[in-house]
């Protein structure tokens, strides 16, 4: 089952590499304005009908191709998950794992349990500092 998986990843991969060739070779449809004035397709290498109708028919080819990659892929990968899907279990469903509780911090390690406060003044709380008081000189 797993060479199979690996051959539609490649397959799905030079497809890919193929449509975005052929995307950035074909010409818009502006380009046949062009063509009334002497650089027209009638002289190339895909006959008198130009390359438009081959490079869009390629392209189609290799959209079909990656679609149906896409598609066995997609499937392959809910059968190895060992579910369709079509069940109604969802991801959503399920039940969130347990949160573990912080671990407990002795009262010895602490350093503010042990000494009382120095100050009669309330403590700034945890994690905001203490403001800073203004220099005597700046304040007029």
């Amino acid at each position: 089952m797993q060479i199979w998986i690996t051959v539609l990843h490649a397959l799905q991969l030079l497809t890919a590499l193929g449509m975005i060739g052929l995307v950035l070779i074909q010409h818009g449809k502006g380009a046949d304005m062009g063509a009334s004035f002497g650089s027209g397709a009638s002289g190339s290498l895909f006959g008198a009908s130009g390359s438009a109708n081959f490079l869009s028919r390629s392209t189609a080819a290799c959209a079909a191709v990656f679609f149906a990659c896409t598609l066995a892929l997609a499937f392959s990968t809910n059968d190895r998950r060992g579910g369709s899907g079509l069940d109604g279990s969802s991801v959503l469903d399920r039940a969130a794992p347990a949160a573990s509780a912080p671990p407990a911090i002795p009262a010895a390690v602490m350093p503010a349990a042990s000494a009382p406060a120095a100050s009669s003044a309330p403590a700034a709380p945890t994690g905001i500092p203490a403001p800073i008081p203004a220099p005597a000189s700046a304040a007029k």
